[in-house]
C-alpha cells in the first residue's frame, strides 16, 4: 500500500508545513547557538578590555594630576619672572631718573672746566 495515495491534499499540506517548520526551528536554534557563542566571545573581549582599560585610566588620572601640578608650578614661575621683570624695569627707570641729572651736570661741569682750562692756557704766553 502506498501511504501517499491515502493522504488527502490537506494532510499532505500539514506534512509539508510540519517538515518546513522543523527545518526552520532547527535553523533558528542553530542561529541562536551561533549568536550565543558570539555574544560570549564579545563579553569575554569586553571583560579583557575593561581589565586593561581601568588601570590605564587610573594611570591617566595620575599623569593628568602631575601635569596639572607642573602647569601650576610653571604658572608660578612665569608670575615670578613677570614680577621680577616689572621690578627691574621700575628700578632701572628710577636709577635713570636719579642718576641722569647728576651725570649730565657732571659732564657739563667737566666740559666747561675743560674749555675754561683751554682758554686759560691759550691766554697765557706760550713757552718757546
Amino acid at each position: 500500500m502506498n501511504v501517499y495515495a491515502e493522504l488527502s491534499g490537506a494532510d499532505l499540506a500539514v506534512v509539508v508545513v510540519t517538515g518546513c517548520s522543523i527545518v526552520a526551528v532547527v535553523a533558528v536554534l542553530y542561529a541562536l547557538q551561533r549568536i550565543l557563542t558570539t555574544v560570549r566571545q564579545v563579553r569575554a573581549t569586553l571583560d579583557e578590555v575593561n581589565d586593561q582599560a581601568l588601570p590605564l585610566l587610573e594611570q591617566l588620572a595620575v599623569t593628568l594630576d602631575e601635569a596639572n601640578a607642573e602647569v601650576a608650578r610653571v604658572d608660578r614661575l612665569v608670575g615670578s619672572a613677570e614680577s621680577i621683570s616689572a621690578t627691574v624695569d621700575a628700578t632701572s627707570k628710577l636709577a635713570y631718573r636719579a642718576l641722569s641729572a647728576p651725570v649730565i651736570k657732571t659732564v657739563a661741569v667737566t666740559s666747561g672746566a675743560s674749555r675754561a682750562a683751554r682758554r686759560l692756557r691759550e691766554g697765557q704766553p706760550r713757552k718757546r
